[in-house]
């Protein structure tokens, strides 16, 4: 027995390791960098091909284990590889790397799946495990379908993939909206479920800069800057696959916070002298009366003053003036705070009736550190594709490299032809802002001769933030504490060196939110009683979609989606909030509205879900946004109270007793 029990095993050997082979074949992605523009698509393939031969037994067996061959814009091929395989292939020279595909889940651009809402496709079939993480909220609300936002900004780009009216139902029968021709811009843009009203206004515009420069702006409701698009986006795109920017950064899905809400666009911002942009009082009234009108549920408008307003404030801003009538129609309106932080009091849209949004960070970052001479490695962030070569470069600051008849204070911050270029020719440079926005430093630098440059807030208390343009040159930014180091370090040595590290993405850092130097901050200087801004949101980082019209690159490629940060960026997210929770309880006033929103937010930092305050200082803190419990808040404050203490604001400053 045992005998033939050995001769069983001995037989089945072969078919065990044949099996336990198989199991070792995963799939790899081998990686060759970018293509020459040489080859034709089948060439492509074929090189693809003739890697495969090299590494299996047979053409046969290669041509099945390939999956896909990059052949457009990544030069590459994805194919069912042996460790073996997978070693001898990242020995041959011209491949820079082979890695496993590995299985992923979905991510938006980040800031959604940060406060909560974690986006699935637009079924509503959502798996039981993601409901206590937000997805409930989409659900019940069938993703925003029968409410309408009216978005006052700059336009709308309506191709873009983010506006797709696929699968859309009719549109509500309460829209009584238009969609307003001009220059480039049809009914047919209206595109009937979708974007299904726009307007323009631009008598303000005019009276003061006479007719609009067709050049520069479209006397319609398209966009030309993109700012509009952007937030447009943000509060209702359609999920989009495979967005990034920049050559690969932040790669995931785009989409707006309810995305298949109905947008009403409302064009009161206009491009004039070069890129100057002009947002006209009485042009942004009459776009909110319009809305009003149209019938929207919720506003979103990320304009405003800069800082706050005198004593009559509530009687003789428009905004407020506008906010409150919208409030009267039950409408939701949410307003960006300003970015004039981190200044104590310069909050804008201090009115109890209009719910302002603070900016605040989500948990990814772009890193790219910055290695001295003396091997220390200094913090930095960036978002540009652009690579230094792999060797130390001469480091210089800014101000010891100005031109000649320069002074120190203008070259120290590298504005146009500040800059020496014998000086500055091959090396790295430090220059110094008050904030770390790029503003043409790079192009300052290039035309200087410089391999590079590190941006460092010149301002003590900011943080790591980045408005992430498209570089010509490689760069990153650093917070002043680390400027300030890396000044030490050149001030301490004859011959300081440096290089940049690339960038790349990274999720789930800590802490997180918090808040954004630039975000405007409290306390309310009119009425310290009324604590704003209410509620801080995703603004830094965001990408979305953009017009292709305005190249935020120095080589003037066109790009569907672009990364930019700003109180703007966070007030679609919470508009986008308030339609979902609008789906939900359509009976709910905009003050019950309101009032959901603030008593589901929380104050707490990430540091695992928990930590510091994001913003200490009484009367000025802004509650996160958080929809993991939107549905379902503990508290709401009713109609009737809000409308007491809104008729004593008003009668307070002059409204009189039959106002309101």
């Amino acid at each position: 027995m045992a005998k033939f029990l050995i001769m069983v095993l001995l037989l089945l050997l072969p078919l065990l390791g044949s099996r336990a082979e198989k199991q070792v074949f995963e799939v790899y992605i081998v990686y060759f960098g970018e293509h020459s523009g040489e080859k034709a698509l089948h060439e492509i393939e074929e090189t693809h091909h003739s890697y495969l031969v090299s590494v299996k037994s047979t053409e046969e067996e290669a041509r099945a284990s390939l999956l896909y061959s990059y052949k457009h814009s990544i030069n590459g091929f994805a194919a069912v590889l042996s460790p073996d395989e997978v070693s001898k292939l990242s020995e041959m020279e011209d491949v820079m790397s082979v890695f496993r595909s590995g299985e992923y889940t979905i991510h938006t651009t980040r800031s959604w799946e940060f406060v909560g809402l974690l986006m699935q496709e637009e079924e509503h079939t959502i798996p039981t495990h993601f409901k206590k993480l937000g997805s409930d909220l989409l659900s019940r609300a069938k993703y925003g379908q029968d409410v309408v936002v009216g978005v006052i900004d700059t336009g709308v780009w309506p191709e873009s993939q983010s506006f797709s009216d696929k699968g859309m139902g009719p549109i509500p029968k309460s829209w009584k909206g238009i969609c307003q021709s001009g220059p480039a811009f049809n009914s047919s843009h209206c595109n009937s479920r979708k974007i299904i009203g726009a307007r323009y206004f631009i008598k303000e515009f005019e009276h003061h800069y006479g007719p609009l420069n067709a050049s520069e702006d479209y006397r319609s409701s398209r966009d030309k800057n993109g700012h509009g698009t952007h937030t447009a986006s943000t509060v209702g795109g359609r999920m989009v696959h495979n967005v990034s920017v920049n050559g690969g950064f932040g790669r995931g899905i785009a989409s707006g916070g309810a995305p298949l809400v109905r947008l009403a666009i409302y064009k009161v911002c206009w491009q004039f002298n070069g890129k100057s942009l002009s947002c006209s009082g009485a042009d942004i009234m009459a776009a909110i009366d319009a809305a009003v009108a149209d019938g929207v549920h919720v506003m979103s408008i990320s304009l405003g003053t800069r800082g706050q307003r005198h004593e009559k404030y509530y009687t003789d801003d428009i905004f407020v003036i506008g906010a409150l009538h919208a409030s009267r129609n039950n409408i939701v309106v949410a307003c960006s705070a300003g970015n004039d932080g981190p200044t104590p009091s310069t909050v804008s849209h201090i009115a109890p009736w209009i719910i302002t949004v603070a900016a605040s960070s989500v948990d990814r970052k772009f890193v790219s550190p910055v290695v001295l001479g003396n091997g220390s490695k200094i913090k930095g962030q960036s978002a540009t594709p652009s690579k230094l070569e792999k060797k130390m470069y001469p480091l210089v600051y800014a101000a010891d490299v100005a031109d000649q008849d320069v002074s120190k204070d203008y070259a120290v911050q590298c504005l146009p032809h500040s800059l020496s270029l014998d000086k500055v020719k091959g090396k790295i440079v430090l220059c110094m802002i008050e904030y770390t926005s790029v503003h043409g430093e790079d192009m300052e630098v290039k035309r200087a001769g410089g391999a590079g440059y590190i941006l460092g807030s010149s301002r003590a208390g900011g943080v790591d933030e980045l408005a992430a343009h498209a570089n010509v040159l490689p760069a990153t930014v650093v917070v002043y504490t680390d400027a300030i180091r890396i000044l030490e370090y050149i001030n301490s040595t004859k011959n300081p060196i440096a290089t940049i590290i690339p960038a790349k993405t990274v999720l789930h850092t800590k802490p997180a939110p918090f808040m954004a130097a630039f975000s405007s901050r409290g306390p309310n200087t009119i009425d310290p009683n009324i604590i704003k801004p209410d509620i801080t949101a995703p603004g830094l980082n965001i990408i979305a979609a953009w017009t292709p019209e305005n190249s935020p690159s120095a080589n003037r490629a066109k790009v569907e989606y672009h990364m930019i940060s700003g109180t703007s960026m966070s007030c679609p997210h919470v508009a986008a909030a308030a339609a979902l929770v609008k789906a939900i309880h359509p009976t709910w006033s905009s003050a019950a509205i309101r009032s959901a929103i603030m008593t589901t937010g929380h104050k707490l930092v990430t540091s695992g879900r928990a930590g510091t305050f994001c913003e200490t200082k009484a009367r000025s803190t802004a509650l996160i946004l958080s929809l993991t419990k939107g549905t379902w808040p503990s508290t709401i404050e009713d109609t009737k109270l809000q409308t007491i203490k809104q008729r004593r604001i008003l009668i307070k400053s002059g409204f009189g007793t039959t106002t309101y």
